[in-house]
């Protein structure tokens, strides 16, 4: 764990000097890697473990992902300096040759002047109002070579940093699966019939259809036990940290339009429940992947599809901001972190997970319950 926190901390340094917004939430993330270090010491079951190596995966995608946003920023400016320079290539030429004949070694000749003495005088005098000038053009066009050399410096520094943040990782996410597999199971609110779940899934032409039809999957069900959360319409944090690829109605590339919200994720994602909730089905349904179906309550679901593992069964109950899946890919490489040209070696790669929230088995916008600034 002390490894994870030095890894992190190195990560949160080179960033301050590539963007401000992205060296404070690396901070951010490093206090809260820091609290769940402490959190995973004191833990003394599987189950207190699940819950702090989910805030250890939770802590390092955030910092990660604020590195990344600091690579990304230096990479612009590295860019930015460069055409600019390669554009004054002429006038840099130019300064040069002047600066080269003002330098030190003062010969006879430069004291004569064709229109003799007077002529000489003047020309003294253009020299000395020019100076200040050429010196600080000077000044600048050392002071943007110098930030090149040093934005570059920067992101080998960075993009190393990183690869061993990535490996870390890696190895938090290994551990949570680990831990999850040897907690004990989770309060179950009911048991699921499998062969109505297969029924329903063949009948099922539709989200709709399947939605409909969950309550018959369910056996010897207990009555609701969780507490409302309208009063947290709007404030839900969003299950995975991403990017709105897709906001509901708007098309996908096949001209497709879906009631839901599409967020690109980063390979291997964590996905947690955004509050407390009874899983009413996980699993493979029609084109949409992995699903999961939660339940915070009575006549509102929660759909995500698209995880690629599962960390809950159907009729389970799970507590807020607990582990639930993992997105898929391929965990990125050295070959994803961008070179300090500002260009990647390799493809970006990510994944998607669609969120649709039904209300009364009738689709509303997951805008109106989900904090977008996660």
């Amino acid at each position: 764990m002390k490894r994870l926190a030095l890894t992190l901390a190195l990560c949160a340094a080179p960033v301050l000097a590539g963007a401000q917004n992205a060296g404070a939430d690396a901070r951010a993330a490093l206090a809260a890697l820091e609290a769940a270090a402490v959190q995973l010491d004191a833990a003394e079951g599987a189950r207190d473990r699940v819950a702090a190596l989910t805030s250890t995966v939770s802590a390092f995608e955030d910092g990660l992902a604020a590195m990344r946003d600091g690579l990304r920023r230096a990479a612009i400016r590295e860019t930015e300096l460069t055409r600019r320079l390669a554009a004054q290539d002429a006038e840099i030429a130019q300064l040069l040759g002047v600066l080269s004949a003002l330098g030190p070694e003062v010969r006879p000749q430069s004291f004569l002047h064709p229109d003799g003495p007077l002529g000489a005088a003047r020309s003294g005098m253009l020299v000395a109002a020019l100076t200040p000038a050429l010196n600080a053009a000077a000044d600048a066009l050392r002071a943007d070579l110098e930030e090149v050399t040093a934005l570059r410096r920067l992101q080998q520094s960075a993009a190393d940093t990183l690869v061993a943040g990535l490996a870390d990782l890696q190895a938090a996410r290994t551990a949570l699966s680990q831990a999850v597999a040897d907690r004990v199971p989770l309060p179950r609110r009911f048991t699921e019939d499998p062969v109505r779940t297969a029924i329903l899934i063949t009948a099922a032409e539709t989200l709709d259809a399947f939605a409909s039809g969950l309550s018959q999957i369910a056996e010897d069900e207990r009555p609701q036990g969780l507490p409302r959360i309208a009063d947290r319409k709007g404030a839900l944090p969003l299950p995975v940290r991403g990017t709105i690829l897709r906001r509901p109605g708007e098309a996908d590339a096949a001209g497709v339009t879906r009631p839901g919200l599409v967020l690109a994720t980063q390979p291997q994602a964590l996905v947690t429940t955004p509050t407390a909730a009874t899983v009413r089905y996980t699993g493979p349904l029609l084109d949409y992947g992995l699903v999961m179906i939660l339940e915070p309550q009575a006549d509102l679901l929660f759909v995500l599809a698209g995880l690629d593992q599962t960390f809950a069964r159907t009729g389970e109950v799970v507590g807020a901001g607990d582990p639930v899946g993992l997105m898929g890919g391929t965990v990125l490489s050295a070959a994803d972190i961008p070179s300090p040209s500002g260009e990647n070696t390799g493809a970006q790669r990510s994944e998607t997970l669609y969120i649709e929230v039904r209300e009364d088995n009738r689709p509303v916008s997951p805008l109106t319950w989900f904090d977008l600034g996660r």
